[in-house]
């Protein structure tokens, strides 16, 4: 009996295979043996035993390959899987009912197989038209789905390229803006830069005869106030030969290189008469003895050396300071202007006893005179060689005296614009420096612990004054006096007697290193600040403090009274 093999599942192929089956009984079958010679051939329709074995490996090799697909593919649905082109022709032959056509093309096909003329791998698939739509539908909507995007994209690109483009219209227009504007400038300066080329030497010229005629200037009133103060001077002398009698006129001295021979005195002396009362002095010291000078002691004698003027003299300013009594007005007072004059710090500045001129020293290792309030620069001093500490203008606003770091004292001439001596003997700092009223000594006050007098005249040091435990700050003639006031940073404040170069008083009291101390006009009153902002002031005849004053938290490093003597003001640091 023929029949045919069931279909296979839904889950994988399936084949056909044709089966003959014998209706004979088995127990009534002979079997006839056959001999192995003999030419047999198998009846169409028989079954082989050997095709029968090679047909059942070969399904068996096509359900691996059937397996190993089905794995290889179980992320996908089963309308997906493609055919293989031999089932497919499989399935077609027996939808279709033939049979012996589906015998002979598995036959034939696994034989081929077998032989190895046809490879699995090169058959190939049998596509599903359902499945290849359904896959070509989805691949044209992502198409389309890609366009949309791409003219979303696109139609932005034109809208940023078309604004790139305007702004960089923009920016070329404003490019070649600034080209023109700089060819422009470029031209401009080019022309200034010859027009000032033409005007630079006029300008050095003119800038050379201002300051030749501002020099001159300078000079000429410098010589002009030489002449009054000598023609006022003669007049003087000449009224007190005629009357008789003394006459309290102050005589400005101008020259000071003069010498003194047998020990005649200068015409500032001869102006003032030796009968003159003992008055305004409140420092307690004796009156000068000329036998007791050691100066006149020693055998070696200086002709040169000047004459100490008599201390009976009268302060001629005092009676401009009564005009000056009414007190300063407070919060009244605002900054007019800077000037930028120096490079480094300014250390001191000194007024000029009858002009308005100011003259500053720095630590630039300069002095420079200026007027004010406009700020020109009228001379400027070059010659130490370290930083500048103190300056002072000599009464007749002729001559400058400097201290600074570098030990040296130097007297500068401003008739001959230079140095015209040079001090030196101190063996550290000089810190501070005071003209005599006379106009004939010069004090300086040193970090060595040491004062000095020095003699104009005859350019030597007169006296050393020792006493001071520590550096001595600042040092001040006595107007119209020979007695000399230090401040040191040993607390203590001291009077001299600059004849002798003897110590007359010492104040004691503070309580931190004093840095400045001064007279006021009557010379009865002292005033000292130290390096914690306290200020002291002094009665001169009872060598006691007055009053006390805590200004701090910053030092104080310099005091001055006014006019009057009766306000003072303190130059604070602010250095934190």
């Amino acid at each position: 009996m023929e029949g045919e093999a069931a279909v296979a599942g839904a889950e994988g192929p399936f084949c056909l295979q044709q089966v003959t089956i014998t209706e004979d009984s088995e127990d009534d079958y002979q079997y006839e043996e056959v001999p192995a010679d003999d030419d047999f051939s198998l009846v169409e329709g028989d079954e082989d035993l050997v095709k029968a074995l090679q047909t059942i490996q070969e399904q068996s090799e096509d359900a691996q390959i059937i397996a190993q697909r089905s794995v290889l593919t179980s992320k996908h649905s089963v309308s997906e899987i493609p055919e293989v082109v031999d089932d497919f022709l499989c399935n077609f032959l027996v939808r279709m009912g033939m049979v012996r056509t589906l015998d002979c093309f598995q036959t034939e096909w696994y034989e081929l197989m077998q032989k190895g003329a046809i490879e699995r791998k090169d058959i190939g698939f049998v596509p599903d038209m359902y499945t290849y739509n359904q896959h070509l539908e989805m691949e044209n909507g992502r198409l389309k789905k890609e366009l949309e995007n791409y003219k979303l994209a696109a139609s932005k690109a034109k809208e940023a390229l078309q604004k790139i483009q305007k702004g960089r219209d923009f920016h070329r227009m404003n490019h070649k803006r600034v080209v023109q504007e700089k060819n422009r400038l470029i031209s401009d300066i080019k022309r200034l830069k010859a027009h000032y080329a033409s005007y630079e030497p006029m300008l050095k010229q003119l800038t050379e005869k201002y300051q030749t005629i501002l020099r001159q200037k300078m000079l000429t009133s410098l010589e002009r106030d030489r002449a009054v103060g000598q023609v006022t001077g003669l007049q003087a002398t000449l009224q007190n030969l005629e009357s008789g009698r003394a006459s309290e006129i102050p005589v400005t001295r101008a020259d000071h290189r003069c010498e003194r021979e047998d020990g005649r005195q200068g015409p500032t002396q001869k102006a003032v008469q030796e009968n003159r009362e003992q008055k305004y002095l409140y420092a307690g010291v004796a009156p000068y003895d000329p036998a007791k000078d050691p100066t006149k002691q020693k055998g070696k004698k200086y002709p040169k050396d000047s004459e100490f003027p008599i201390d009976t003299q009268v302060n001629p300013y005092l009676a401009r300071a009564k005009e000056c009594t009414r007190p300063l007005k407070s919060g009244v007072y605002r900054l007019s202007s800077t000037l930028k004059v120096h490079d480094l710090a300014v250390s001191c500045l000194a007024l000029h006893p009858r002009k308005d001129i100011v003259v500053t020293a720095s630590d630039d290792r300069l002095w420079k005179m200026w007027a004010f309030p406009n700020g020109n620069i009228i001379m400027t001093g070059e010659g130490h060689t370290d930083w500048l500490s103190g300056c002072c203008f000599h009464p007749s606003g002729t001559k400058l005296v400097t201290s600074s770091g570098d030990t040296t004292v130097r007297i500068w001439d401003f008739t001959k614009g230079e140095c015209i001596v040079t001090f030196e003997g101190h063996s550290r700092a000089v810190w501070d420096c005071s003209w005599h009223s006379c106009g004939d000594f010069v004090a300086s006050a040193s970090m060595d612990n040491t004062s000095k007098i020095w003699d104009i005249n005859s350019e030597r040091c007169r006296y050393t004054m020792r006493g001071h435990k520590d550096s001595v700050n600042s040092i001040e003639f006595l107007p119209f006096s020979n007695t000399i006031l230090t401040s040191s940073a040993d607390k203590t404040l001291s009077l001299w007697d600059a004849r002798t170069g003897l110590c007359a008083q010492t104040f004691y009291g503070h309580l931190h290193s004093c840095n400045h101390a001064t007279f006021n006009m009557k010379g009865d009153t002292i005033v000292s600040c130290d390096s914690y902002g306290v200020m002291k002031f002094w009665d001169v005849r009872r060598v006691t403090p007055m009053v006390s004053i805590d200004a701090g938290p910053h030092p104080g490093n310099q005091v001055v009274f006014d006019p009057s003597g009766v306000t003072t003001t303190e130059m604070p640091s602010w250095e934190e």
